[in-house]
């Protein structure tokens, strides 16, 4: 299997800031707003550089939201940021009516996402968003592994007309991607090619999916990854080329199992190609307060239990 190196890690929320930076200077209409957290999103090079296209909105996630759907609407590219849990939860009503229906183009920056928010505990992580955003019409909903996918992702969301939801977190993590790659929404990417098994891993379980890899290879057993950065639109081709190899597959990620990546899976593969999906995910729970890495691997979210989740689907191949 092809080898990946951590580069160093990173938080993916500073690779959020590096590109909302890069995508300020490309595009004068990009706007940022920020619900008192400018520092935890990393936002200070954007409002350093552009101070005259950035808001800080206070407390106020409804009406930041409501402020960037009028700004799309006078034809500004605007990048509306805070916590998870309180750009969704609190906001969804604004997001539902100003966004999604009225389809403007506003871009939902969605940090300190899952539970690797780590201390601050259930009341501020959340394990539910994506189930949130990928039911509403037209949403696009983004989920990068790494800091520098986090810069590309944030790149090419400033460059799509129309909203997207884009989510990354607090932990540093591996950041092993390239780091002069191009984003395209909508596309899976195989990071190493198998024939025994399909690992499809989103966020920061990607890194954790090319662990169980190797783990797998040693074992024998011949896994492929696939890094499903963008949940919505869902690239249906690249998994069901994979499992028709494979014939089972594993879902990885950092959310509840109801409404997440790994429902949705099933969903296409029961439609087009059934076969054999296990889950590595949240379950049906919330979190709880803890370092990053000891909630991953409390609520199962790391290598071997890929391992093991592989080894229960080839049994029922």
């Amino acid at each position: 299997m092809k080898k990946y190196i951590d580069s160093g890690k990173k938080d993916t929320r500073s690779g959020f800031g590096a590109g909302l930076l890069e995508a300020g200077k490309r595009d004068s209409r990009v706007v940022a707003l920020t619900a008192d957290l400018k520092g935890s999103l990393k936002m200070d090079a954007f409002a350093d550089a552009f101070p005259e296209r950035f808001i800080q909105c206070g407390i106020a996630e409804a009406n930041m939201v409501g402020v960037a759907a009028g700004l799309a609407i006078t034809g500004k590219v605007p990048f509306a940021g805070s916590f998870a849990e309180f750009i969704t939860g609190r906001v969804y009503d604004q997001i539902r009516q100003e966004v999604a229906y009225g389809k403007t183009n506003v871009k939902l920056a969605s940090s300190h996402a899952g539970i690797t928010l780590g201390e601050d505990g259930a009341t501020h992580q959340t394990m539910e968003d994506i189930a949130l955003m990928r039911a509403l019409p037209g949403m696009v909903v983004i989920n990068p592994c790494d800091y520098n996918q986090t810069k590309a992702a944030t790149i090419a969301a400033a460059a799509y007309d129309g909203p997207v939801y884009l989510r990354f977190g607090r932990p540093s993590v591996p950041n092993f991607t390239p780091e002069d790659q191009e984003f395209e929404i909508g596309k899976a990417i195989v990071l190493s090619e198998g024939r025994d098994v399909t690992l499809i891993a989103t966020g920061h379980m990607v890194w954790e999916a090319l662990q169980a890899a190797e783990t797998l290879e040693n074992e024998g057993i011949s896994a492929e990854v696939i890094d499903i950065a963008t949940i919505k639109p869902l690239d249906e081709e690249a998994i069901v080329k994979s499992v028709l190899k494979t014939r089972c597959a594993v879902v990885a990620e950092e959310h509840n199992m109801a409404g997440g990546l790994g429902e949705l899976v099933a969903g296409v593969l029961a439609r087009r190609f059934p076969v054999p999906v296990e889950y590595v995910n949240g379950a049906d729970a919330f979190g709880q307060s803890g370092t990053p890495a000891a909630l991953m691997t409390a609520y199962g979210l790391d290598a071997p239990h890929v391992v093991a989740a592989a080894h229960r689907a080839q049994e029922r191949k």
